[in-house]
């Protein structure tokens, strides 16, 4: 049988675009994304010395190294950076000093620079330990230098996979919250993963895994949990900072793996006791192979022809962000709120612990205009940030949060007018009336004069 000739020009044309797609390895990068990646041991050199915050306890030693990433996006117009840091914070004064130093250092503003926190609970505190904590700065600084030497063209691969670590630990009882490992609960075990690829082989630039639970493996368990019912007595990264070793490993140690956490202000990993227990060497693994396998699952998956096709090639990076005051129980609680756009990629940061509810909720107020990514622990740190239902039952979220809870509905309206700023389709952020250029160019300015310098 023969073909007619438009049917085997589009073969031959189809035929063509498969062979493009990946050959021997490799595939071809059209866009006017540029990225550049840098990773940097973080871990104190006298731990002796340090404080452990999060669960307060004496360690001994390391067991795994903490790590912070840097990652630098261009899109030919606007400069961004996302920083990631195996720490339980990322702390105001903290913020202020690396956006100021890597915005020196790189050019990148310092109203663009979003700073992120695993939430790890066997790491130093800031404050705590001044002498790391200037060591810190200066080694965001040097990745920040690094990774904006070393920039590339790329585009951005998604995928999404699962965890089966994590669980709700509050449960309502006779109209009040207990501590409770609540399989019933709320949860999120969605792992989201995005791979930054120049082509050049099937081993991503970097991958930033982004996911929800609480980095508390190691610390402080029950009179059950036995060898270690005071906590684990050594520092380390907990379960993001193993799933990042693991994807890493992966890769043949050819990639650069950061790690974002969620809304994770009520969720923790699921170790039975009383009401639970410290982990040990064998759940530590488990967690660490989860989400990393997760992550290696949809990492690969996102390289298949098929996903391939979809990827886009252009991605303009568009940020807002702002300073809000949040009603406190003593007074305004300042808080910064950002949206990052990406592409098709949109980010929102709280500074804070979301609880689980936060993330859902936003998700479904952006729905299909973006793909969400909601982080919390990011640009601030000013704890707890509950549900406004959750008040009304107690716990410890609540009571332990600096908010009120009106805080609810103004932090996901302000993240919301975010959203429109950057995701783009509302009609004030692309009209071309003289008036509204003059009104987005003026907030731009000033958003960009906002964030505060540090005196040396």
């Amino acid at each position: 049988m023969q073909l007619r000739p438009a049917l085997l020009l589009s073969s031959l044309v189809l035929s063509f675009a498969h062979a493009q797609e990946v050959q021997d390895g490799q595939f071809a990068v059209t866009s006017n994304l540029k990225a550049g990646v840098s990773k940097i041991d973080i871990t104190p050199t006298d731990t002796a010395a340090i404080k452990i915050v999060g669960h307060v306890r004496q360690v001994s030693g390391v067991r795994d190294p903490l790590r912070a990433g840097v990652l630098i996006l261009d899109d030919g117009e606007t400069k961004a950076a996302i920083v990631t840091m195996d720490t339980i914070g990322a702390w105001e004064d903290m913020v202020k000093l690396a956006r100021q130093n890597i915005e020196q250092e790189t050019g990148v503003p310092a109203a663009n620079i979003m700073v992120c926190a695993s939430h790890n609970h066997s790491g130093p505190g800031y404050v705590e330990n001044l002498r790391w904590a200037s060591e810190l700065i200066k080694k965001l600084t040097a990745a920040a230098k690094e990774a904006s030497g070393n920039m590339r063209t790329v585009n951005i691969g998604y995928g999404e996979d699962h965890i089966g670590f994590g669980i709700n630990r509050r449960k309502t009882i006779d109209g009040r919250a207990i501590v409770r490992l609540n399989s019933e609960g709320l949860n999120d075990p969605r792992v989201k993963v995005l791979r930054f690829d120049d082509g050049k082989s099937l081993t991503p630039m970097a991958v930033m895994m982004h996911a929800v639970c609480h980095p508390c493996f190691f610390t402080w368990g029950d009179k059950g949990s036995q060898p270690y019912p005071k906590g684990y007595p050594k520092m380390t990264a907990d379960f993001p900072g193993e799933a990042q070793t693991f994807v890493e490993m992966v890769y043949g140690q050819k990639t650069s793996a950061m790690f974002m956490q969620g809304c994770a202000g009520d969720i923790r990993p699921n170790l039975p006791g009383y009401p639970y227990r410290c982990a040990d060497e064998a759940d530590i693994q488990w967690a660490g192979r989860d989400l990393g396998g997760a992550v290696a699952r949809a990492a690969a998956l996102s390289v298949t022809r098929e996903q391939l096709r979809k990827r886009a090639s252009f991605y303009q990076i568009r940020v807002a962000s702002e300073v809000v005051d949040l009603p406190g129980k003593e007074g305004p609680v300042p808080s910064e709120l950002m949206a990052m756009k990406v592409g098709p990629f949109l980010f929102l940061t709280m500074p804070g612990e979301p609880m689980v509810e936060y993330g859902f909720k936003l998700e479904k107020a952006i729905a299909d205009r973006a793909t969400p990514i909601i982080v919390g622990y990011s640009n601030g740190n000013i704890g707890y940030i509950a549900t406004e239902d959750a008040y009304k039952v107690g716990g410890y979220e609540p009571n332990m949060s600096k908010l009120k809870p009106e805080a609810e509905p103004i932090i996901l309206k302000q993240l919301g007018v975010l959203a429109d700023r950057v995701v783009g389709d509302v009609f004030e952020s692309f009209s071309k009336h003289p008036k509204d250029l003059v009104k987005r160019e003026a907030e731009e300015k000033a958003r960009l004069q906002s964030v505060p310098t540090v005196k040396p």
